[in-house]
């Protein structure tokens, strides 16, 4: 991210979160709520800098309408502060009804006025928002259960967060990339892929050989094909985001399947 970039987000996360308001708890993961607040600004000055009609325009994924990966990541946030009402209450509040609840909504939100969409991710925002900032410091290890069916603690819907609005605010196509996000959100990201991959039991030999890190990624046994290029342009390409400037035993790297 550039200065102007960062400097930018930082003033919308101010003016987002105005004077006098409430402190996280003390055992609240103060660096991932941080991350995922910067993130939260970077995709709304990604947003405001979209005219309404650009809104009905495609996104970087395939199929998907700027104004439906806006719902998306509006839907998402309200979906989040499920999990986070969960863990306060201990009364068990899913992401979403089905996958089919959750298609239904992101479509009806597509299908908004750009005013009301905008609406929809501002309001979304500030209503997760509150929801951390009222969790208590016990309740960030409560457990809860991930739309994908994983059983993780509250603490972890601030990284869940983190990863949507950053990661979408590159797919919203109007200039922003890989290269904007902070080199720790990069190292996160690349790790979370290959977390993925071990969890689903994917047999993956691999060397991913960043050009601005010190050290190398080894997947597997180390025996498989190395790939080389910078950490942005790696962690494009293990979300699925396409194989550019990378390296691949001379050749471009295979397609990935898209993550997130």
């Amino acid at each position: 991210m550039s200065a102007d970039e960062l400097a930018g987000a930082r003033e919308e996360l101010r003016r987002r979160q105005g004077a006098g308001l409430r402190e996280d708890a003390p055992g609240a993961p103060a660096a991932e709520l941080a991350l995922a607040r910067l993130g939260t600004a970077f995709f709304a000055r990604r947003l405001t800098l979209l005219d309404d009609g650009e809104l009905a325009g495609p996104s970087l994924l395939p199929g998907w309408s700027r104004a439906a990966l806006v719902a998306h990541v509006g839907y998402n946030a309200r979906a989040l502060t499920r999990l986070v009402a969960w863990a306060a209450t201990g009364v068990e509040t899913p992401m979403y009804a089905s996958s089919e609840q959750r298609a239904r909504e992101i479509e009806r939100g597509a299908s908004q006025p750009p005013r009301a969409l905008r609406a929809l991710f501002a309001h979304s925002e500030v209503h997760l928002n509150v929801a951390w900032r009222d969790l208590p410091s016990a309740a960030w290890d409560a457990e809860v259960v991930t739309a994908q069916g994983r059983t993780v603690p509250a603490r972890e819907t601030a990284w869940m967060r983190t990863r949507e609005v950053w990661v979408h605010a590159v797919d919203l196509a109007n200039g922003a990339g890989f290269g904007d996000l902070p080199p720790a959100l990069l190292d996160r990201l690349a790790a979370d892929v290959v977390a993925g991959w071990r969890r689903r039991g994917e047999a993956v030999s691999l060397t991913l050989r960043p050009e601005d890190r010190d050290e190398p990624l080894v997947l597997g046994d180390g025996s498989g094909p190395e790939v080389a290029g910078t950490q942005a342009d790696l962690v494009r390409w293990l979300t699925g985001r396409g194989a550019r400037r990378l390296t691949h035993a001379g050749d471009t790297p295979p397609a990935l399947p898209r993550w997130l």
